[in-house]
């Protein structure tokens, strides 16, 4: 059986809760040396390590001057791109722009009648640069990624957006990535890729500025390449493992649950796929599903070593229960198929994105739907939150004074700071008072 089911009294079902609850972990160590490495050699001997890198994992074949991706290339891009996927493109990054444009910060300002006022400004970051995985040496672009990262930055007002992605073995980027970053108004692109890339936009080469913040997805060396420099970027989040749970009553079928869970195996075969239901019937019926749609994908092996290794089926005494432990669980998707889904949304206090009833697959929301599909994985959605337009926003506080203002509040500015023992903040107190009382 690809996948026992348990009962959450059972023995074995505590003990996968208690791995579950307990699930975070940092990006593979066993890379870490070599990320350090990398990153030090960037920022050492800047475009010539990056070529080098590139020509040695990539595009062995590759000049400097083939770096950055030309305008012949991106006008040529849209005359490799089909009418079907162009429309698709369209509609994603319409539906992606309208769900976005609702998270924009405004700046704001306090006054009280002594003439203090206080606020906050909102602006974007100057830079940002976006990665994109080469997918499959370019065979399988990953277009949401670029959508998803670079949407928000633009609506955030972000003046400089440039994404780096890993060229083919022939030094080209897969045209529908071009097409996907010229729709949303990135033209600066780079043909470089994993953690040199990742440095290059941190620490900047002579071919490629650094940025401020870096968002988007990767292997184990990208992560931890993230890893490494935030702080001196910002990143989006260091990601683990895609994962999805699925919390399921005895009317949900079986084979939208399977469909669902196989639609996160695939990805990877640390990827994590649960279901909680309350039907024994249903749980049995879904280990059927899994075999029966497992030999349909093109991923199978993958999928297949997910389920085996990491696939959690257990079955709870009712909804509540299945509720509870979602919440601790704090998933990166959590589907809802329950009779009547919204009922219980307000139970639901950790997870990166909530998918309603039958008819709402996780695959909606990495594409059209248009929340963003970056999100927390590992448990961190019980303290973060996905990736958004604030992932491009600083916040600075406005502080002003007036004379009156200021006389009313030296005293307890004063009592507040000597205190702390901080003379010094003390007295810059004390020397405007005496200018006043003189």
């Amino acid at each position: 059986m690809i996948i026992t089911p348990y009962s959450t009294s059972s023995t074995e079902g505590k003990q996968q809760l208690a791995s579950l609850a307990d699930r975070f972990q940092l990006a593979d160590s066993s890379c870490q040396q070599n990320v350090t490495d990398i990153l030090n050699d960037i920022r050492t001997r800047g475009d010539d390590a990056l070529l080098e890198y590139t020509r040695k994992f990539d595009a062995p074949g590759m000049t400097i001057d083939q770096l950055k991706v030309t305008d012949d290339e991106l006008q040529s891009a849209y005359g490799q791109v089909d009418d079907a996927l162009m429309a698709s493109l369209t509609l994603a990054k319409d539906r992606i722009q309208t769900f976005h444009e609702r998270e924009m910060d405004d700046s704001w300002i306090l006054t009280r009648e002594d003439g203090t006022i206080t606020g906050r400004l909102v602006r974007p970051v100057s830079s940002a640069g976006l990665y994109v995985p080469g997918g499959q040496g370019g065979k399988t672009p990953l277009v949401s990624s670029v959508l998803m990262n670079g949407i928000p930055a633009g609506i955030a007002g972000v003046a400089r957006r440039v994404m780096v992605t890993p060229p083919n073995e022939n030094g080209a980027v897969n045209p529908a990535l071009l097409v996907a970053a010229q729709e949303i108004g990135i033209t600066e692109i780079y043909k470089t890729g994993s953690a040199w890339a990742i440095a290059a936009l941190a620490f900047g080469t002579a071919s490629i500025a650094p940025v401020d913040v870096i968002v988007g997805p990767g292997n184990q060396y990208v992560t931890e390449a993230k890893r490494q420099v935030m702080g001196r970027v910002r990143i989006d989040m260091i990601a683990g493992p895609s994962e999805v749970l699925i919390v399921a009553d005895e009317y949900a079928t079986p084979a939208f649950i399977a469909a669902d869970m196989l639609a996160q195996a695939e990805h990877d075969p640390q990827a994590l796929a649960i279901l909680l239901t309350t039907s024994e019937a249903v749980a049995h019926e879904t280990v059927k599903e899994l075999e029966l749609q497992l030999s349909r994908l093109s991923r199978e092996d993958i999928a297949r070593k997910s389920l085996i290794d990491r696939g959690v089926i257990l079955i709870t005494h009712d909804v509540d229960e299945a509720i509870d432990l979602a919440n601790d669980i704090a998933i990166e998707h959590l589907e809802l198929m329950l009779t009547e889904p919204f009922e219980w949304l307000p139970k639901i206090n950790h997870a990166g994105a909530i998918f309603l009833g039958n008819y709402s697959p996780e695959a909606c929301g990495d594409y059209v739907a248009g929340p963003n599909h970056v999100l927390p994985t590992m448990g961190t959605a019980r303290i973060s939150s996905a990736l958004g337009v604030e992932t491009f926003l600083k916040k600075s506080s406005l502080i002003s004074y007036s004379r009156q203002a200021f006389l009313n509040d030296a005293g307890h500015i004063q009592n507040l700071a000597n205190l702390e023992g901080l003379t010094a903040h003390a007295r810059s107190v004390t020397e405007r008072l005496k200018l006043i009382e003189n």
